[in-house]
């Protein structure tokens, strides 16, 4: 498939195909992305559509906004792959290269090698995409510190070192970068934010 959604629930994400010119989401069951479950989303929240270079996304009048990358959308934007939409609560991230039959879509590369530690810190970090809410923001440090039971300077380093295995650099919001890598190249699993934290 060329280009697809992610769209995350409380179970995980579910991988929407885009195969269409024109994608609808919304609450109704008549839309091509139905998120009837989250009471935040508009009947015709936002429309997706497809361009030879890619796609773009549309808010049709929602209550609630819709958002990409966590700024609020006004008039009409071109996505990127790895851009998030955050459309009430839901968080749904574009995936793939492009649309049309020339593109492909870029796999994820294999995550890094990782100590124990680092992958503790992990977990902690993404652990915010099974609470209710949209998964905009990771754990904080402070958060992953006293999950962990360790210093916030410990954290700290261990997130640079992070920064380094997975090849983060010249991004605005590093955390945030380094979450969805985290899930994207299976470091971390659903199943993983499941377990309660370790016993210090």
């Amino acid at each position: 498939m060329a280009s697809y959604l992610e769209v995350w629930k409380r179970e995980g994400p579910e991988l929407v195909p885009l195969d269409a010119d024109r994608i609808t989401i919304g609450s109704h069951v008549s839309n091509d992305v139905v998120l009837s479950a989250d009471r935040t989303v508009s009947r015709l929240h936002a429309v997706l559509e497809a361009f030879p270079a890619g796609w773009s996304l549309r808010d049709m009048g929602s209550r609630n906004g819709t958002f990409v990358n966590g700024r609020k959308l006004s008039g009409e934007r071109v996505l990127a792959p790895g851009d998030e939409v955050r459309i009430g609560r839901t968080r749904l991230v574009l995936r793939g290269s492009g649309h049309g039959e020339h593109t492909t879509t870029e796999a994820a590369q294999p995550a890094p090698v990782l100590t124990r530690r680092e992958r503790d810190v992990l977990v902690a970090l993404c652990r915010p995409v099974l609470s209710g809410d949209v998964f905009t923001e990771p754990a904080s440090i402070r958060a992953v510190a006293a999950e962990l039971v360790v210093s916030e300077a410990a954290v700290k380093q261990h997130l640079l070192n992070l920064y380094d295995k997975f090849a983060i650099y010249g991004v605005d919001n590093r955390r945030l970068e380094l979450a969805n890598q985290a899930i994207r190249r299976g470091a971390v699993s659903i199943a993983d934010l499941r377990r309660p934290p370790p016993s210090s």
